[in-house]
This record gives C-alpha cells, sequence and structure tokens, in this order.
C-alpha cells in the first residue's frame, strides 16, 4: 500500500544520490581476535525443516485483539490531538555520533566481517540504563524508504529488565547529522482514562505501513504511528498525574492499539520479527528465543499481512481473528537474535540470514543462511571461524531502496549491505 496521496513527501534528489552513493567505511571491530577455539565453535546449524500441516504451525497461532475506538477516542480527547511521526522529528534534540566520534570499545561492537558501510553512536548520557534492541526503518514502512519529507529509523530500547520500553525516532534524511527523539510505549486503560507501560523486553520490531509491531513476552503489541501523544508533565510517573499526562521523563508516548497473543500449546518464546517484501502479500518473519547455548532448536516462521485497506498493516486473520503461519520450520540454531528472509528473483524458496548470539566462550556472533538444502556463515580470520558478527547484535532490518541491513550492537547502530552478506557466505 502506499502512502503517496496522505503521506506525501518531498525527495530531494541530491541528498538521495549522496545517500545512496555513500562509500563503505572501513569500519572494523578493532584489536578483536578471532581465536583458534572460535574457530572449532561452528555450530552449523545444517538445513531447515519445514513444519508441515496444523501438527506444526497450532503452536504458532495468534489471536488478534484490537483495542476500541472509543478508548483511544477517550484518550485522544483528554490528551489532545494526536501527532504523528513528523511532529516527534521536529522535537529530535539528541545527535547520533557519526563512525569517527564513536570510541575505540564501542566500536569494537561492530561486526568483524563483512564490514559496516555505516556506523553510529548514540548519547551516552541519554541512553544511561538503557538496553538497545531491535531496529526498524521508513523502508520498511513503504517501499520507497521515504515517510512524509523524511527517512527514518526506529530503535526500539528497554529498561530494567524490561519495566519500560521505548522508541526513538531518528531523521535519517541527511545522514551525516542524525538527531532522535523518543516515546514511551505505552498500554491504555481504564477505557482510554489513564494509560500504562509496556513492560516487555524489545526483541524484535516492524513498521508497515502506518502500525508498528513489537514483541512482547506471548506476542506483539502494535501501535499506530499516527497515534503519538504529546505529554505534559515532565516527571518519574507513567500515566495521569492529576490533571497532566507523565510518561518518565519522555515528551511523547505512543499508546497500543491492538495486540497478538499466542495461543497455541508448546507456543515459542517471541524472539525477533522483520518483514519481507519477497513474498505476495508481504509477510512478517518471526524467530523463536532460546538460550545461546541451548540444544533446543528453534523455530522461524511467517504471517501474511492483511490486503484489506480497511486493516492497513495488521495481519491477516480468519473470522474468529486468528492469525496462523503460512510457512515454518525448525532450526537447529540457538541463540537467535535476529533474523530476516529473502527470496531471490526465479529462486523456489526463500533464503533465511539468522543472526545468533555468541557462546559463552565467545566475544562475537554469528551470522548464518540457511535454506532446506544447508547452511553457510560469514567466516573471517586466519581460521575461517564464523564468530564475525556484531557482540550482541539484535534484530535485522533490510532497506530494500538502498540495498543495506540495519541492526545494532551494543550501543552501536549499523548498516551492512546485503550483497557484502552474500558476497561473504558464496
Amino acid at each position: 500500500m502506499k502512502h503517496r496521496g496522505r503521506h506525501r513527501r518531498r525527495k530531494q534528489g541530491r541528498a538521495l544520490r549522496a545517500f545512496l552513493a555513500g562509500t563503505a567505511l572501513a569500519l572494523t571491530a578493532a584489536a578483536t581476535m578471532i581465536s583458534a577455539s572460535q574457530a572449532t565453535v561452528g555450530d552449523d546449524p545444517g538445513a531447515l525443516k519445514p513444519l508441515a500441516g496444523a501438527a506444526g504451525t497450532d503452536a504458532l497461532r495468534l489471536r488478534e485483539q484490537l483495542v476500541p475506538e472509543a478508548t483511544l477516542d477517550t484518550l485522544s480527547s483528554s490528551m489532545g490531538k494526536p501527532v504523528g511521526v513528523s511532529a516527534v522529528l521536529e522535537g529530535a534534540e539528541h545527535a547520533l555520533r557519526t563512525a569517527d566520534g564513536c570510541t575505540a570499545g564501542e566500536r569494537t561492537a561492530l561486526p568483524v566481517a563483512p564490514a559496516a558501510s555505516r556506523a553510529y553512536c548514540w548519547d551516552a548520557e541519554d541512553t544511561r540504563s538503557w538496553r538497545a534492541g531491535a531496529v526498524t526503518t521508513s523502508g520498511d514502512a513503504d517501499d520507497d524508504g521515504w515517510w512524509n519529507d523524511h527517512r527514518v529509523i526506529l530503535s526500539g530500547w528497554s529498561q530494567d529488565a524490561g519495566r519500560l520500553a521505548r522508541v526513538s525516532f531518528v531523521d535519517a534524511t541527511d545522514m551525516d547529522r542524525m538527531l532522535y527523539a523518543s516515546a514511551l510505549l505505552v498500554v491504555p486503560v481504564d477505557g482510554g482514562r489513564d494509560y500504562r507501560a509496556l513492560t516487555s523486553g524489545l526483541t524484535g520490531m516492524v513498521w508497515y505501513q502506518d502500525k508498528l509491531l513489537v514483541t512482547a513476552g506471548d506476542g506483539l503489541y502494535v501501535y499506530d504511528l499516527d497515534r503519538v501523544q504529546r505529554t505534559t508533565v515532565d516527571g518519574a510517573a507513567v500515566g495521569r498525574v492529576g490533571s497532566g499526562w507523565s510518561a518518565h521523563g519522555h515528551r511523547f508516548v505512543l499508546p497500543a492499539v491492538g495486540s497478538y497473543r499466542l495461543t497455541g500449546r508448546d507456543a515459542p518464546r517471541l524472539g525477533s520479527v522483520s518483514l519481507d517484501r519477497s513474498t505476495a502479500p508481504d509477510s512478517l518473519v518471526a524467530s523463536e528465543r532460546t538460550a545461546a547455548d541451548s540444544d533446543g532448536h528453534a523455530r522461524l516462521w511467517r504471517y501474511a499481512f492483511s490486503k484489506d485497506p480497511a486493516r492497513a498493516g495488521l495481519l491477516a486473520t480468519n473470522a474468529s481473528g486468528t492469525a496462523r503461519a503460512v510457512e515454518a520450520y525448525e532450526t537447529e540454531a540457538s541463540g537467535v537474535q535476529g533474523v530476516l528472509s529473502r527470496r531471490a528473483s526465479g529462486a523456489e524458496g526463500a533464503g533465511w540470514y539468522v543472526g545468533r548470539a555468541p557462546a559463552r566462550t565467545d566475544r562475537h556472533g554469528s551470522l548464518w543462511r540457511q535454506d532446506t538444502d544447508g547452511a553457510e556463515a560469514t567466516r573471517c580470520g586466519t581460521e575461517g571461524a564464523p564468530r564475525c558478527w556484531g557482540v550482541g547484535a539484535g534484530s535485522l532490518s533490510y532497506w530494500e531502496a538502498t540495498g543495506e541491513v540495519w541492526s545494532q550492537s551494543g550501543r552501536i547502530l549499523f548498516a551492512v549491505p546485503l550483497r557484502s552478506i552474500d558476497a561473504a557466505l558464496d
């Protein structure tokens, strides 16, 4: 679905050409040594095993529950008219540091191979006590990569073991000067007369059309990016405070408009999510969250997005409001922290890119591409070790218009061209 009517944008040719033609940075994880012991930790996850039929996918069912419009209207009538992404970007006051402004310690979290083409570090004071998580971009929201007059990166953060969650809106229109502001994620309560904080760590996030889907412990929460609300009280509380509204010091809140809950027996712990535009219709890709040193197998699967214009950005559901997985696999990979799926032109099946957490004896994670025939990893060092990906790198997001895969590792935000990843895997 296009947004060229309601979300008109002015494409600035010179800025876009500079964005697309940016030369790759010589970014490596400095002083990172790939030890011989790492080379022996291949952890080859092998070929994907299809999970067919109801027996394989029943555990992956999601039950949709939308917040009543009356609840959202009550909240907005008390807080004021909702605003959109542009209003948040206009209030951006924190700057991301470009790669040359990152410390040596921050840069060690970058992938060893393939090298990042772009890297940025966050305002240290603003992100103190917050843990970086998921990433999505306006490249997910619209296939041309723009939202109104901006290119935008959304970065998810969690505080105090999931007690609070927020999204940082990064204005990426000028990639040499990126500013951001954050909105606290909340859930309406008491019929819209109040809200509470979303109490979940953010391990996955997808911005599709006007909706933002973020991971929760047992499913997904849905946010409408045209329903950002301004707060009126700068305090530590979250919710209504007397006649005002507070959000732990944030100037904006994003109230949930719905959720999807895993309802099947043996339901997985939801880990990462991403968007796949190579399917028809577009689909949401998901991975199961398992420990890095686990012997158990993880599941990878996808849901179709709805093609109904009245359900823009929502998953396709049946008459009972259930979204079923349209494709599912089992992988021997453990510690999956990021997942992408792309079907190459003319290919029968999709390739699944799986970012894995480092084992206890390793520093860097690994990045694999799997299909039903086998698996290949990016490798580095004299021993050809597979532990070459970021240190604790999280979710993966593919920006189709630029051909880059975005992720976060520690407190560094980075991009790697997909062609570089594929070349390292061949």
